[in-house]
């Protein structure tokens, strides 16, 4: 199928915070053949090249020269059942919560405590994507990736993909990597992962003992939607910052000011600080100025309530930053990937 390249294409539907910034070039690829000849054409012509997924973890802030790849792949299949579990496959253009939902319909655990993520499968392993006590490392078997700089398919196993909090070599080394198909391993017989709040006593309140990931997930749907804007009605971007890791005495100094700071132990024995929580105990909750603001209900998120520019929403973001480094000495990272 011959490529269809469009021009002077506006990328507010390419972005989940509905920035509108033209792309001066932009194709649609379904297939590796046709991410090939994306490449190729771009390769001759000397064009710079960005590479979109769902566009739910970007901020657009100027228009794009070159050429925009939005990776529409499509296809999910389990490859095989062994003792270990279940190992299943899907191609980059996935949406990640059709996923999701696919592999409950098969009886799999693993995914419930990512429900409702925004976004597709090949961009999760760039985030190392996570929600209530989970990250996809937890359950990650493999990717293919092409590496632009040999023009050849790799296979990343675990160890490879340099999984950290929201971290992997795919944000370490930007735009070398495009992934093509993910895989995971699942499995029937799991343990579900409940002791997250406020997910704890909503399965607490269901009565409920034996593992049961679709029970879970669909509690994980409901928090989400009572704290989350669906981005087709109020343009965001999800959790826009990175949770802090801090040191026990770090934490210890932070408890005897803060004693109701929420905190939790990671295995490496730091503490993550809710992010959420210095941005709202320093006001930010709820806060609109002109077309960008901080959500009613979750001081993670930045929105855009239409007609905002990504230099809006990245200024907003700064003065958070500077606000909660001024009145808690901790540096709050942003989650999303600056385009433009």
């Amino acid at each position: 199928m011959m490529l269809c390249v469009r021009e002077h294409a506006n990328l507010r539907g390419y972005n989940s915070l509905g920035i509108s910034e033209e792309a001066a070039l932009l194709v649609e690829v379904s297939s590796e053949a046709q991410l090939g000849d994306a490449l190729s054409m771009a390769h001759e012509k000397s064009w710079p090249i960005t590479v979109l997924g769902g566009g739910s973890n970007v901020v657009v802030a100027g228009p794009l020269s070159g050429l925009v790849i939005a990776m529409r792949s499509r296809g999910r299949k389990v490859l095989a059942r062994g003792a270990e579990g279940v190992l299943i496959e899907g191609e980059a253009g996935e949406n990640w919560h059709d996923l999701v939902n696919w592999t409950l319909d098969l009886g799999l655990g693993g995914l419930e405590n990512l429900s409702l993520i925004p976004g597709t499968l090949g961009a999760a392993p760039v985030q190392n994507i996570g929600a209530y006590g989970v990250e996809l490392q937890d359950v990650f078997h493999s990717l293919d990736a092409l590496d632009r700089t040999t023009g050849r398919i790799r296979q990343f196993d675990r160890s490879e993909c340099r999984f950290a909090y929201r971290d992997s070599i795919f944000k370490q080394v930007p735009g070398r990597y495009i992934i093509l198909r993910v895989r995971m391993l699942l499995r029937h017989y799991y343990s579900i992962r409940v002791d997250y709040a406020p997910l704890d006593s909503a399965w607490e309140a269901t009565g409920l003992h034996r593992p049961n990931a679709r029970v879970v997930a669909e509690l994980v749907c409901q928090i989400r939607r009572s704290k989350l804007p669906d981005p087709a009605e109020l343009g965001n971007a999800g959790s826009f910052f990175k949770n802090p890791l801090v040191d026990s005495s770090q934490l210890e100094y932070l408890k005897a000011r803060y004693p109701k700071i929420p905190h939790y132990q990671q295995s490496d024995g730091r503490y993550k600080v809710a992010a959420g929580w210095l941005i709202e105990q320093a006001g930010w909750k709820g806060m609109r100025e002109g077309n960008v603001g901080v959500h009613v209900q979750q001081a993670l998120v930045l929105v855009n309530y239409g007609g905002a520019r990504g230099d809006d929403i990245l200024r907003l973001a700064e003065r958070i930053i500077e606000d909660v480094q001024r009145n808690f000495g901790l540096h709050l990272e942003m989650e999303p990937q600056r385009l433009g």
